[in-house]
């Protein structure tokens, strides 16, 4: 897949934010130029670490699905159409002359896990908040480099709140006290991040190795204190002895490695 640059790719955002609101279609950023538009002070360090940007990302509501694509096809992008006879319920893939590629998730991303945006699409003017951006990378059971440098980055920029101001332990922590499967992968991911990684990249100075290393404790803390339903007691007993995850099918995949964005 082609990189392009994140000024490209912004000004490229920006023109398919503003045709949608234009049209009062409701359509929010998602994946790595999502994280480098909240966490611009670690855009520096992110691109020596290697993180590039490639395609764009976003989530809009089934309902809008029409207007979606007018808008898109309105912009020069045209869409696969093959995908959108199988998927095209849950996602489109847009294609546009330059090469760039834009994914919408219609309602909810459905990878190894589900996040449910239907009731929060509106919380933020511009991308999915930062918890659901937080659960974005946690849901990907074979997480990569890049989801660790966007985690990394998520948790060196935003404090761990009760609030969408931060990054919304209170709802984090609700969503997964709920599914087992998905407070395994999540919080199996988030200990591997600060226990395995975190120390590895040492262009990422000790005082924000320790912040985010504070943040990630606090974090997990507040997702074990959850009280946890009686569904996820029961599915907790049986453990990864079954399958926990979904697997995520060839035509869902990103053509670099399927899962993250």
């Amino acid at each position: 897949m082609d990189e392009f640059s994140f000024e490209l790719l912004s000004q490229e955002h920006h023109r398919i934010l503003e045709a949608a609101n234009q049209n009062q279609v409701t359509m929010r950023l998602l994946g790595a130029l999502a994280f480098e538009l909240r966490c611009p002070e670690q855009a520096g360090l992110r691109k020596a670490l290697g993180r590039t940007l490639s395609d764009l990302d976003y989530t809009a509501l089934s309902k809008h699905w029409e207007q979606v694509i007018n808008v898109l096809t309105g912009l020069g992008y045209e869409f696969d159409e093959r995908r959108a006879m199988l998927h095209g319920l849950d996602r489109v893939i847009f294609f546009h002359p330059t090469g760039l590629r834009v994914d919408v998730f219609f309602d909810r991303l459905d990878m190894c896990h589900t996040i449910d945006f239907r009731e929060r699409i509106s919380l933020d003017a511009e991308t999915i908040t930062l918890a659901d951006l937080f659960l974005e990378k946690m849901q990907i059971v074979r997480i990569t480099h890049k989801d660790i440098i966007d985690t990394l980055s998520l948790f060196m920029a935003h404090p761990v709140t009760d609030t969408e101001e931060g990054i919304n332990a209170a709802y984090i922590a609700k969503r997964l006290s709920s599914d087992w499967g998905f407070y395994y992968t999540a919080t199996t991911n988030l200990k591997r991040v600060r226990d395995e990684f975190l120390d590895q990249y040492t262009l990422i100075p000790e005082a924000d190795r320790r912040l985010a290393r504070g943040r990630m404790d606090d974090m997990l803390d507040r997702i074990e204190a959850a009280p946890k339903s009686l569904q996820w007691k029961m599915r907790a007993q049986v453990g990864t002895r079954m399958k926990w995850y979904k697997d995520v099918g060839e035509l869902e995949r990103k053509p670099e490695d399927g899962q993250d964005s």
